[in-house]
This record gives structure tokens, sequence and C-alpha cells, in this order.
């Protein structure tokens, strides 16, 4: 049985030793890497797409609007017209779900990330059914026949219609467009901010 010299004793334990150290040393740096990585700026803003992408839709604008519509019908000489004043509130939602990643980009140099948007879409109206006001002329030919279920849906149709394009108007739109680009910055900026990355956020809608 070969026994270990007592010279080369003391060599073993350094290289041991040193392997030991050489060993941590790696395991070190492997980790400050992965630390780095997940303070990277593209890691973060990954992470900031799929927690906007679970809350799925995002409401940053609502109005209210009010609706004047009348409409008229003409039966055996006789006139019935009936006006409605209808109230409704629309709300302008973006589709969180529809952000992909394609839709990021990261400018390194820059230190800088646009956002592209998808375009809002519009939910309801939401008719205050308490506030509606209605006003007739008439009655002989409403009182006679159906005009007046007539003029009454014709009244709702038109309503509608008419809140739609209220809520379509360029205030409102602008109004919601800077509503949505403000809270999508901020839920970019805030996890960069937190992860020591000072960096400019801007979201715009595609033209």
């Amino acid at each position: 049985m070969t026994q270990t010299s007592p010279r080369l004793l003391p060599r073993l334990i350094l290289l041991a030793a040193a392997a030991l150290f050489a060993l941590a040393a790696w395991w070190a740096v492997s980790a400050w890497r992965d630390w780095q990585r997940g303070y990277d700026p593209e890691t973060v803003v990954a992470a900031s797409l799929q927690g906007l992408r679970e809350q799925n839709v995002l409401v940053p604008f609502t109005a209210r609007y009010v609706a004047v519509v009348t409409s008229t019908q003409s039966r055996l000489g006789l006139e019935a017209k009936k006006t409605l004043i209808m109230p409704g509130t629309v709300r302008y939602e973006l589709d969180l779900g529809r952000l992909a990643q394609s839709d990021l980009d990261w400018d390194g140099n820059a230190n800088a990330l646009t956002v592209t948007l998808p375009p809002l879409r519009l939910a309801g109206p939401e008719i205050d059914i308490d506030a509606i006001s209605e006003y007739r002329d008439g009655v002989i030919l409403l009182t006679l026949t159906d005009a007046e279920k007539t003029l009454d849906a014709a009244n709702r149709k038109a309503a509608q219609e008419e809140l739609i394009r209220q809520a379509k108007g360029a205030t409102p739109m602008r109004l919601a467009q800077n509503a949505a680009r403000a809270a999508v910055e901020q839920s970019f900026a805030m996890p960069l901010k937190a992860a020591g990355i000072d960096a400019k956020v801007t979201a715009r809608f595609a033209q």
C-alpha cells in the first residue's frame, strides 16, 4: 500500500483549497451574472408586458353624454312626433391582451422604450334609464295607431348612435388616448425605476 509523502500532503491540501476557491469564485461570478440578468432592461420590460397582458383590459377614460333625438311620422293626414332625451356613459377600453413583444422597441443607447398601442375601443353606451325624458306631439295619431311604438324604436336606435358619435369626437378621443398613454407609460416606467434603470418610456398609437 502506497503512503503519501509528508512533503506532498501540504501540496495536496493547497491544491484542494485552490480548487474549492476556484469553484466558489465561479459560483459567485455565475450568481452575479444571474443577478445582473435579472435587472436587464429587456427582462424587466418583458415582465412588465406580461403583467399588463394579464390585466386583459384597461379602462383609462369614461365619459357621459346626452343624446337628444326627434322622430316624426305622418299618417291619415295627421302627424305625430316624439323627442327623446337619453343620457349614457361610454367606456374607452384598451385591449392589453393585444400587446405583443413586437410592439415594444427598446433603444439601449438612449435608454428609451417605445410602446405601440392597439386602437381604443368603445364599450357601451350604458343608458341611464332613470334620467330619460320624452316629449310627444300628435296625441290622436299616437293613440289610434302604432305610431308611438315605431317612433320609440326609431328614437332609441338614433339616440344610441348619437351617443357613440359624440364619444368618437376629437376632444374625448384625445383625452382618452392621453389617459391610456400615461397609464401604460407608468406601468413600464415604474418597474424599470425600481430596478435602478433610468429610462424614458413613450407610448403611442399607431397611425
